[in-house]
């Protein structure tokens, strides 16, 4: 593949099962005093939490555990020592993914430059090619791009010298709700709304578990027939309904998704997590806070679980797979045996993506039900997907104008996806495998597409995709090669078929056009087949002998 500029293409994979479990469940029944005390819980620890990332910021890249015990220690006096210690990792957690959020921010800067610096180079209105762009198309826009690059360049120094330094920026809260208080009207927000939202979301409501300890966490205790009992921090120990300093609420919990497994788990006191936060926390930012208004209230319990063990590939595909090629509004899916031939027809579960985070995030479910259940009547215990990542895609220095393509790959839901489909497939002894997406809707359309398309069934590019994605999973080529010629017009049918061995190099890419004679017979020579065959119609001779007869035979 290498002489043809194609790049290479990775194995197919089983994916890992997930890790961790989340359920979540409404506090029905809460009365106005549980509610005042979770404000004042989570407003007194959010208070803390955001203290102790300001320190932790600050610093940088000097922390060790002397000064984690420090804080802990700070913490623990004005709320507990478990609280102490949740929000102190929590700390760690954030100042942590703001690192690796720098790191991604820093290649996105270099990828900009080097890609500017490269069609300033070239001149106006040059052509590019596939592998590298041309020049900008007007004066106006190479002065515009170069105004840009000095941008971009001052941003990387920035963020260099940031990331030496040990330097974070973080926004507890958000950033995108901070700035939206400078636009009330068009995110439809009052600022009373808006400062209720922005208090919720910085609030802590969180204890995480610990084995060994009753019911698998002292801080947030549940019992197994579901009632909720909270340790109020120091400060707050006067509203306590209990002994030592706790608060059992009015409502009760029960999992109706998991809950068995959440119960064995309690009994037998492992460390559960829980956070509660109110509706509004869980709601996009683009929302209004009604729920919480009418104080509903949410618990959520996560757990760590061993990963199952992945089962071979080959045992994942004894039955067949069923190819997914992701798109922007559904996935286009296919059913292929273990042959790679498609069977049946193919399948497209739609999904809309245009409202609010809870609303995309039930679309995705549903749409990933619906293919599971198929997955299961079909009796395939593999769907193929691909991994795709638009991390390093969707900046305008690598697009350019094409500003709609960047929308659309930027609202593609890839990642949650993928885990979404992954830890659901799991509940139901389905594997997941991962595909590399190179070439795969090209390919598909040029060699599936149309000879699937009949009257009666239009096959589009994106099934013809989700038709080269699972054979891909499969091991097998995706491009279909014609069938051979018929016995003793060439060298028999031996020295074409129709899939390429898994061997043969370049089996994936277009058959290249070879000049010549489609044999591997030696042609004549022409000049002395002329002069040797003999002619078919009687014609006359000119020489300059002269014609005698013969004499004739004797007769009787």
């Amino acid at each position: 593949m290498a002489d043809s500029g194609l790049r290479t293409i990775d194995a197919p994979f089983v994916a890992p099962g997930p890790s961790g479990v989340a359920i979540r469940d409404r506090l029905k029944g809460l009365i106005p005093g549980d509610q005042k005390v979770l404000r004042l819980v989570g407003a007194h620890l959010g208070s803390l939490a955001s203290k102790d990332l300001k320190t932790r910021c600050a610093q940088g890249l000097e922390h060790s555990a002397d000064t984690w015990s420090v804080r802990k220690r700070e913490l623990t006096a004005v709320s507990s020592s478990r609280w102490a210690g949740a929000i102190t990792k929590a700390s760690h957690d954030q100042w942590a993914l703001a690192r690796r959020g720098q790191v991604a921010h820093l290649h996105s800067l270099e990828a900009g430059i080097k890609t500017i610096t490269h069609q300033l180079s070239l001149p106006i209105e040059e052509k590019g090619s596939k592998r590298a762009p041309g020049g900008y198309r007007s004066k106006r826009e190479w002065f515009a791009k170069t105004r840009r690059l000095h941008l971009l360049e001052d941003r990387l120094t920035t963020v260099r010298s940031d990331r030496e330094a040990g330097r974070v920026h973080v926004v507890r809260g958000g950033k995108r709700l901070a700035r939206n208080r400078h636009h009330l009207e068009n995110t439809q927000l009052t600022e009373t709304e808006w400062r209720e939202r922005w208090e919720a979301e910085r609030w802590f409501p969180a204890a995480d578990g610990e084995s060994g300890k009753r019911y698998g966490n002292e801080t947030i205790r549940i019992t197994p027939d579901g009632e909720i009992s909270i340790k109020l921090p120091a400060p707050l120990a006067a509203p306590a309904n209990t002994r030592h300093g706790r608060y059992v609420l009015a409502a009760k919990v029960r999992f109706p998704h998991r809950g068995t497994e959440w119960a064995d788990r309690i009994e037998a006191n492992r460390a559960v997590a829980y956070r509660i936060l109110p509706h509004s926390r869980l709601r996009s930012s683009g929302g209004t806070p009604t729920d919480a208004a009418r104080g509903r209230w949410y618990l959520t319990a996560s757990w760590q679980r061993p990963p199952s063990k992945a089962i071979p590939i080959q045992a994942a595909l004894a039955h067949g797979v069923i190819g997914v090629d992701t798109n922007a509004d559904h996935l286009a899916a296919w059913r292929l045996d273990v042959h790679g031939n498609p069977i049946g027809q193919p399948h497209r579960f739609s999904y809309g993506l245009s409202r609010s985070a809870a609303h995309r995030d039930a679309q995705i479910r549903h749409a990933l039900s619906r293919l599971l259940n198929w997955a299961k009547t079909c009796g395939v215990a593999a769907i193929a997907v691909e991994d795709l990542d638009f991390g390093a895609e969707k900046t305008r220095e690598k697009h350019g104008r094409k500003k709609r393509f960047r929308q659309l790959i930027s609202g593609m839901p890839t990642g949650r996806l993928r885990a979404r489909l992954t830890s659901m497939a799991d509940a139901t002894g389905i594997s997941i495998i991962a595909v590399d997406p190179a070439y795969t809707s090209r390919w598909g359309a040029q060699h599936w597409q149309k000879p699937l398309t009949s009257k009666n069934r239009k096959t589009t590019r994106h099934d013809a995709a989700s038709i080269a994605i699972g054979r891909r999973a499969q091991g097998h080529p995706i491009r279909r090669r014609t069938t051979p010629p018929p016995a003793h017009r060439s060298d028999e049918q031996g020295h074409r078929t129709v899939q390429a061995d898994q061997r043969a190099l370049g089996r994936e890419e277009t058959r290249p056009r070879i000049p010549g004679p489609r044999t591997r017979s030696v042609p004549p020579d022409a000049q002395r087949t002329r002069a040797t065959r003999t002619p078919k119609t009687v014609r006359d001779v000119r020489s300059d002998q002269e014609w005698v007869q013969d004499s004739l035979l004797p007769t009787d």
